[in-house]
């Protein structure tokens, strides 16, 4: 039997990315964006912006009239010399909610940033507006860093931007010690919490900045953030005395769409098109390989699609970017570090071709659309083969058993946002405490899914499991499985004698992509579990109280995307787009 294609085969930990899998390493420090390196610091403007107005600042800096939501409240209280833990959306403010205090007290703001192109993009744009920044990053030269530091050290800076890798040398704190702090602000806060989507070891050593820096107002802020990793920054972090603003995490002119996975880079394409003209968008994609051959197929299709990953060559991939950024119209398909730090604020839609691992990593993502408040689209095509790649991903993985039951736990919140038959975004803000009604503007709330009664479905795969299990001594795959349910006629059935089952064609009533529907929902509400290499269905924890009849299953009835045919075809191989046909009978091979 083959081993099916692993999408994430090639997929090793991007240097670009916010945080490394769990099995990978740390990315280099000295890492930079496609664009140019950040420069030395810049001569000292005419004045600085200490002791001013922060109202007057936000006009003369940002170009605003007024503080949104909390940003006043938060400014106020760090200006004062208060610590904060800022939890806002993607879009709502953050950074000014510690620059302009770092501009209005004296002394120089760090701001620890875990991406030198984070760094970069802030450090240009705060240097176009007059503000004194830099970056302390191991990619400059020798009399690069020298400037900075000089520049740091005679109080010449507003703000400057490290990673917090670098903040564990010696030399780095030492430096800080000697030069005058006004605010130290922990961006992607996120990243230290050891259960989370994005766990950076180096966040764990920013909580001893409390010791070092007495008296320095510290921040913690991040876009997202479940109430267990909320208490975890602040534990970690070392912010007892924190005051807390949390916003509403709500995006309310994001409308959330997703649909089953049929023929993907289709359905994808069908989405693009029926997106308003000139609109720029992102596609995501979990490998490289994906994303090439996905910005390729987009392109044969007469659609502006650029690839953007690590692994291209610095040229193209900054030329990708600037093209993405300056032009209406391009779609970017990339892997999930593009967006970090991209100041684009009119991406009108946000697309996943590849099921998120996280409903953290989902809602970080998809917040990259709409970041002007304009009306826009968050869409994702998930199927079976997704649950099952993941599951078996978590286990083959690296790590002890709490850490992937945990990761298990993330994406069995992904998988009941993907099955909710409520409202999505009440599902998504649920997720990270926040009550919510109906929106009426996502898929589920526009056209409410049709449900059926899935307990004898349901009961008749069981059944066929504990069959295998029992008299045979063998587990199988979903396609072998519905094979024996439908009764199919195949060599492999044949060869396996599977034909004298009890429950051989007892579920031909239901067409093949109905069955896998059913696998697919069975898997997100842990009736099953897909295990080893092959993916091979077994019963989970729930699924006795199902097979007893104790416990009802309504099932959401798959229709097809918003956009396309009514109704969700049958798939056969001939159907498969030729990149796609490789993984088809990969899932073929399960049987």
């Amino acid at each position: 039997m083959s081993t099916p294609e692993d999408p994430y085969a090639d997929l090793v930990w991007d240097p670009d990315d916010l945080a490394p899998p769990p099995d990978g390493e740390e990315p280099p420090e000295d890492w930079a964006p496609a664009a140019a390196g950040i420069q030395a610091a810049p001569a000292a403007p005419a004045r600085s912006f200490a002791g001013a107005d922060p109202l007057a600042v936000l006009g003369e800096v940002y170009g605003y009239d007024s503080f949104r939501a909390d940003q006043a409240d938060i400014v106020d209280h760090v200006t004062a010399g208060g610590d904060a833990v800022v939890l806002m959306p993607t879009g709502g403010g953050k950074s000014i909610t510690y620059q302009v205090p770092a501009l209005v007290r004296e002394g120089t703001g760090l701001v620890i940033s875990p991406l030198i192109a984070l760094m970069h993009d802030q450090v240009e744009a705060l240097r176009a507006n007059g503000v004194r920044a830099a970056a302390l990053n191991s990619t400059q030269s020798a009399p690069e860093r020298a400037d900075t530091e000089r520049a740091y050290l005679s109080g010449e800076l507003d703000l400057l931007y490290v990673a917090p890798e670098r903040l564990s040398g010696a030399a780095t704190t030492a430096l800080l010690q000697r030069g005058r702090l006004s605010v130290i602000a922990i961006d992607e806060a996120h990243c230290v919490s050891q259960w989370g989507h994005d766990f950076r070891p180096d966040y764990l050593a920013l909580g001893d900045l409390a010791e070092r820096f007495p008296g320095v107002p510290r921040m913690a802020l991040t876009a997202t953030a479940t109430r267990e990793t909320h208490r975890e920054i602040t534990d970690r972090l070392r912010l007892p005395d924190a005051r807390h603003f949390v916003a509403s995490f709500d995006r309310p002119n994001i409308q959330y769409r997703i649909e089953p996975k049929t023929d993907v880079r289709r359905q994808l394409t069908a989405f693009v098109r029926a997106q308003p003209a000139g609109a720029s968008g992102i596609v995501y994609a979990l490998s490289r390989k994906s994303v090439e051959q996905t910005a390729a197929y987009l392109r044969g299709q007469g659609i502006d699609a650029l690839p953007y990953h690590a692994g291209l060559d610095a040229a193209i991939r900054a030329a990708n970017q600037q093209r993405f950024l300056r032009e209406d119209g391009v779609v970017m398909v990339a892997t999930i570090a593009f967006g970090m730090g991209i100041d684009k604020p009119d991406v009108r839609y946000v697309a996943h071709i590849d099921l998120p691992k996280s409903v953290e990593g989902y809602y970080q993502e998809t917040g990259r659309a709409g970041r002007d408040g304009e009306p826009s689209v968050a869409w994702m095509a998930y199927g079976l083969a997704d649950v099952v790649q993941q599951r078996r991903l978590i286990d083959g993985g690296e790590g002890d058993l709490a850490r992937k039951r945990r990761q298990h736990q993330h994406l069995d919140a992904m998988l009941a946002l993907c099955e909710t038959v409520e409202c999505r975004r009440v599902n998504l803000l649920g997720y990270f405490g926040q009550p919510a009604e109906a929106c009426g503007n996502c898929d589920t709330c526009l056209e409410p899914p049709q449900t059926w009664d899935g307990l004898v479905p349901a009961q008749k795969l069981l059944s066929t499991i504990v069959r295998l299990q029992r008299e045979r001594g063998q587990a199988y795959g979903a396609g072998q499985l519905i094979d024996i349910l439908r009764g199919a006629d195949t060599e492999r059935i044949r060869q396996l004698g599977h034909q004298s089952l009890a429950t051989y064609g007892i579920g031909s009533d239901l067409s093949d992509q109905d069955w896998r529907s059913v696998v697919r929902q069975l898997l997100a509400r842990g009736i099953l579990v897909a295990r080893g290499e092959y993916g091979t269905l077994a019963l989970g924890e729930a699924a006795g109280p199902v097979l007893k009849g104790e416990q009802a299953v309504p099932l959401r009835r798959d229709v097809a995307g918003r956009v396309g045919s009514a109704r969700v075809r049958k798939t056969a191989a001939t159907d498969v787009a030729p990149a796609d046909r490789d993984l088809f009978e990969a899932l073929r091979a399960w049987r």
